[in-house]
């Protein structure tokens, strides 16, 4: 059988975002002999251009700071913001993400990782019963240069070259506004020249986790092959005992003697599955690789499939160039609302994304979205869907402007009495401090992105003075959330609920455990990291 196979490795792990990196470096620990591909010029995945947090409750930097959390905690705050979302999301792999979340943190610390609390970060539901505040980890800005030359193929590369932290950007948003977000700005600025200054080329969120964990891997000296994706998933009597990748224009045969975990990625750039299943084209932050091979390959093996009509949704803009850029601050910070194309609020603003995203989809108004706001909002907070680029978006009919609001509607085509009206009934809200229609500023989440100074609520603040702005708003994406459905251990499993042996997954290639929510900043890489590690701790006991 040997010369049936042009590679032979203990385990092949597919994808270089955080679910793949950490297979690998488990494995690896484990003494296993390791190979990972990575379909696209590009290491780092999704994770590499993303925010980087991990949500892990009762983690060990909370036991460091004397923050109180628990387990049971974690698992009755899971169960009521997710509800029963199906096999996906079971019991059991609820605890073992709780369970094994604190574990993975302390073994990637003794790796090497330098991990940073979020400790202001809340939960997206802190009023639910368990709800916390500051359960977020994220990585310390990482020194590209100990990558040496392999940097230059990271995906990193095409996010911000600066030690940029989560913790940061909250403040940073109201750099002009509040004391407190100017003395983070310069903290900001300081520790970006200093590091510049002592010959770094640091890189913060993302970019900084995919960096600091594909360090390790290149400390233990696991090859890393490029625009290398795996086509077809081989199987022996119901086991998968390797797969075909396609290297350098060329098959090859690579036989997995422990187990094959994909952590390739969703299919958030796949077209004509998102068509399918979504029923829009896909606005999309991912990158441009993320296709759905990894799960068409592991559905071909027999896997099944769960969550396919969702996603990791939120409201994005579409720039000039037509990438997809996503929202956060802008459309929470006062002094702005969203409307449909009738003129009409639809939705709680400072909402979790997921849910304004689901919001989006489920409002039956045909016609585009808009944010709409004032010159507060355009001169007190930064707008980093724009960036300096107004004259462009400007031009593309993105973004528009006009003195007063009767003049904007009637540029988006729009019934500037039914704006008026929306508004004055939004503007009386910002008066009392209580969103009577939606509930805008009632939670921590919400007042995350708010402005402290703007009183009674910091994320109530009138429309009133021009000139103003509307921005148009689609249900974007982060990356899509269904995939192979798989168990506690992350095994694939089939329709039947059988295992496939010798098959794992991980990250966006699954579905996920958070089901169709979003219970807290970072649920989308720290089920990856954990799920991958447990891939490679069962596959190295086969």
């Amino acid at each position: 059988m040997t010369d049936q196979w042009d590679y032979l490795v203990d385990v092949l792990v597919a994808g270089t975002g955080a679910a793949g990196l950490t297979a690998a470096i488990t494995a690896a620990d484990q003494g296993l002999d390791v190979l990972m591909v990575e379909s696209t010029p590009k290491w780092g995945g999704t994770t590499a251009i993303s925010g980087g947090g991990l949500w892990v409750p009762a983690n060990p930097l909370m036991v460091r700071d004397g923050v109180r959390d628990s387990a049971e905690e974690a698992l009755t705050y899971m169960d009521d913001v997710i509800g029963d979302a199906g096999p996906a999301s079971s019991p059991e792999r609820r605890q073992a993400f709780v369970r094994t979340g604190p574990e993975v943190v302390r073994f990637l610390g003794r790796k090497g990782v330098r991990w940073r609390r979020s400790p202001d970060y809340p939960d997206y539901y802190p009023d639910r019963p368990g709800g916390k505040i500051g359960r977020s980890l994220e990585v310390a800005g990482f020194d590209t240069k100990l990558l040496g030359d392999w940097y230059a193929s990271s995906r990193a590369k095409d996010g911000i070259p600066l030690p940029l932290m989560t913790n940061d950007v909250w403040l940073l948003a109201r750099a002009w506004s509040t004391p407190s977000g100017f003395v983070r700005g310069a903290q900001f600025v300081f520790r970006s020249i200093g590091a510049y200054a002592s010959g770094k080329r640091p890189v913060g969120l993302g970019g900084a986790l995919v960096s600091s964990l594909m360090h390790i891997v290149r400390t233990q000296q696991t090859p890393v092959w490029l625009s290398s994706p795996v086509v077809e998933l081989i199987l022996e009597d119901g086991a998968v005992v390797g797969a075909v990748v396609d290297k350098d224009g060329r098959r090859r045969r690579v036989r997995a003697r422990r187990g094959v975990v994909l952590g390739a990625g969703g299919f958030a750039h796949n077209r004509e599955w998102r068509e399918k299943h979504h029923g829009i084209p896909g606005y999309s932050s991912a990158p441009q690789g993320d296709l759905g091979t990894a799960i068409e390959a592991g559905a071909r093996a027999g896997g099944a499939l769960a969550l396919m009509d969702d996603a990791w949704w939120g409201g994005s803009a579409l720039g000039p160039e037509g990438g997809a850029h996503f929202m956060l601050a802008e459309r929470s910070m006062p002094f702005g609302i969203m409307v449909d194309a009738n003129g009409d609020r639809f939705a709680n603003e400072s909402e979790s994304y997921v849910d304004l995203g689901h919001h989006m989809l489920q409002h039956d108004v045909p016609g585009p979205m808009w944010l709409i706001t004032e010159a507060r909002h355009a001169r007190r907070y930064l707008n980093t869907t724009l960036l300096g680029r107004k004259k462009e978006w400007a031009r593309a009919g993105l973004l528009v402007e006009a003195p007063s609001l009767e003049e904007l509607a009637k540029r988006i085509d729009m019934e500037p009495e039914r704006l008026r009206a929306t508004v004055e009934r939004f503007n009386g809200f910002t008066r009392t401090g209580v969103d009577e229609d939606f509930g805008r500023g009632r939670t921590a989440y919400d007042n995350y992105y708010g402005d402290p100074r703007v009183k009674p609520n910091p994320n109530l603040g009138p429309l009133e003075k021009g000139p103003f702005r509307a921005i148009r708003v689609y249900p974007g994406d982060l990356g899509t959330k269904g995939g192979l459905l798989t168990d506690e251990h992350g095994r694939v499993l089939r329709e039947d609920g059988s295992v496939i042996a010798g098959l794992y997954a991980a990250g966006n290639t699954t579905a996920s455990v958070m089901g169709r929510t979003y219970p807290g900043p970072g649920s989308t890489i720290a089920p990856a990291v954990v799920f991958g590690y447990l891939a490679a701790r069962h596959a190295a006991t086969r």
